[in-house]
């Protein structure tokens, strides 16, 4: 689930890029979001990467405007999460969390989504400076409920992502909670 705002944009590409691959090898289901939700797996099933990424660019009608997490969570849970996070499926949630978005209770839809995931990590770019502080309404609502909190801003983050997502097979943990998701949090290279 990636969000394709303005403020994410130049990681958004990034990231595209490696679910194109993973979705070569593997069964990944990718949708975005800016103020719509999006699913564009099909678009990526493309051998070719740059037909791939011009398929979906055709598709996706909010690349680098706005962003609604909230909205698009309540979307994601209510259309998508019982089809697609089946058995021991895990959620990869990249947003910077920057959301002005007051249709609804973020913390709640994100509570949600962690009840339907095996495992959800988050994946935000802003974890890349040093002393980052959830200090962010979004950030800070969405924290408690992620298994694991990465870095995801270059392509050192993303080989970092794959050793996480290898290593990853244990039973979930009971209670998640920001110390908890602080204590997982890996630091940016």
């Amino acid at each position: 689930l990636l969000d394709i705002s303005g403020s994410m944009e130049r990681y958004t590409r990034l990231f595209l890029h490696f679910v194109h691959g993973l979705s070569q090898r593997h069964t990944v289901h990718t949708l975005v979001f800016g103020t719509r939700l999006t699913n564009i797996s099909h678009c990526l099933r493309h051998r070719d990467p740059d037909l791939a990424l011009q398929r979906a660019d055709a598709m996706v009608q909010d690349w680098g405007g706005g962003t609604r997490i909230t909205t698009n969570l309540r979307a994601f849970n209510r259309l998508w999460a019982r089809r697609l996070l089946t058995g021991n499926a895990a959620m990869l949630l990249v947003t910077d969390g920057l959301d002005r978005d007051e249709g609804g209770d973020l913390a709640r839809e994100a509570a949600l989504l962690s009840r339907f995931a095996h495992q959800l990590v988050w994946l935000n770019p802003l974890l890349r400076f040093e002393g980052f502080a959830p200090k962010a309404a979004g950030i800070r609502a969405i924290l408690p409920h992620v298994d694991r909190f990465l870095p995801m801003h270059n392509l050192a983050s993303l080989a970092d992502l794959g050793r996480a997502l290898r290593l990853a097979t244990g039973p979930r943990q009971a209670g998640r909670s920001a110390t908890n998701t602080e204590l997982r949090h890996e630091p940016a290279r």
